[in-house]
């Protein structure tokens, strides 16, 4: 399974337009996942300045050797701040105006941005990269469905050593190794691992509690693969559930295969949304589903579009999402059963390859 970084879209050009229609003459991103997709970058300090014709990259001497094997822009090596460097070639290339992405700089970048690069006028932008982020390019989804695979395979090969008398940080921990022994650079978030009761918390984090038997166990995982991310949930049973437990598994599942069915380009992330709410409406459990029915991911676990009750946002080919129903009740238990999929011009195309049958531990 390869782990090598993917060549991205590098869509600098298509950042110009908007540019134009801001009535800014530069574009400036400190936010690390839009400056490794405008540039290919991978360090952990960098900022774009971005002109019609000039894309700046700026970085610290750590950096010095790897910025330029990694990018194709002109390379800045700072010894102070990022931003005071910037503002020193804002002051160079003579700009009178800057769009940046008010979404990511902080109130701290913001304040030093303008006291650097005085008589500057400031532009905001909201969201423009990670517009641009949430169609997939062929190699963005490869690299997904490397992460995607290596996912599952951690996920079975941690089952394969799971014992009830395990704790969940204990199962947590196991799956983490095994993503990192496959090649993950780590986890693409923190894992959760919740047994019995503590399975009703949709975010719970593991504990030293003692996986129960005859008990739902919750396990959501992603891992990091080359930068990209994966995301998947599936609720276990340990030992024989009682009806109730099952009845609520089976509920969470017609809903997300149902959701699943329901995506096709042009089709709202609202519209997606409905669709798995109304199959636990037929069960009388929609009331338990707390939270979307799932997000995009790639550079990061959450990004555009939000598959959401609001959203309507269209999907489009080659968008990659989440679709994660669930339900959740306090003091009994919770399932959520989740898939990484991508927007085919036909449908979707479920990349996860764990089963989502009830698989009794």
């Amino acid at each position: 399974m390869t782990t090598n970084s993917p060549q991205l879209p590098l869509r600098r050009g298509e950042v110009i337009p908007a540019l134009h229609e801001a009535k800014a003459q530069a574009f400036l991103t400190t936010a690390l996942p839009n400056v490794r997709y405008l540039t290919n970058f991978t360090g952990s300090n960098g900022a774009l300045l971005l002109t019609e014709d000039r894309a700046l990259l700026f970085t610290d001497p750590r950096y010095a050797t790897q910025a330029p094997q990694e990018s194709d822009c002109e390379v800045k090596v700072a010894k102070g701040p990022l931003l005071k460097e910037v503002a020193k070639w804002i002051k160079r290339l003579q700009l009178k105006s800057l769009a940046f992405e008010q979404n990511r700089i902080s109130f701290e970048d913001y304040g030093q941005l303008k006291e650097h690069a005085k008589n500057l006028r400031l532009k905001p932008l909201n969201g423009l990269v990670e517009t641009l982020r949430a169609v997939k390019s062929e190699a963005e989804i490869a690299a997904i469905r490397n992460s995607v695979q290596l996912n599952s395979t951690a996920l079975e090969q941690s089952l394969r050593r799971f014992k009830p008398s395990m704790t969940e940080i204990d199962l947590a921990a196991e799956i983490d190794y095994r993503m990192r022994r496959l090649g993950a650079e780590g986890p693409a978030f923190e894992t959760i691992v919740a047994s019995g009761k503590r399975s009703a918390l949709p975010h719970a984090r593991p504990t030293e509690a003692r996986i129960q038997t005859d008990e739902l166990l919750l396990i959501d995982m992603g891992a990091i693969v080359a930068g990209y991310a994966s995301d998947m949930t599936r609720a276990h049973a340990v030992g024989k559930l009682d009806t109730k437990r099952q009845r609520m598994y089976r509920a969470v599942l017609e809903s997300q295969l149902a959701a699943l069915e329901a995506i096709k380009p042009g089709v709202t992330c609202a519209n997606v949304d409905r669709v798995a709410r109304d199959v636990l409406r037929g069960f009388g459990l929609d009331k338990l589903f707390v939270h979307s029915t799932g997000h995009g991911l790639g550079l990061e676990i959450h990004e555009r579009p939000r598959v959401g009750r609001k959203d309507k946002t269209k999907l489009v080919t080659g968008m990659v999402i989440t679709v994660e129903p669930g339900v959740y009740e306090e003091g009994f238990g919770g399932v959520r059963i989740e898939d990484t999929v991508v927007v085919t011009a036909s449908g979707c195309e479920v990349l996860t390859p764990t089963k989502k049958e009830l698989l009794t531990l």
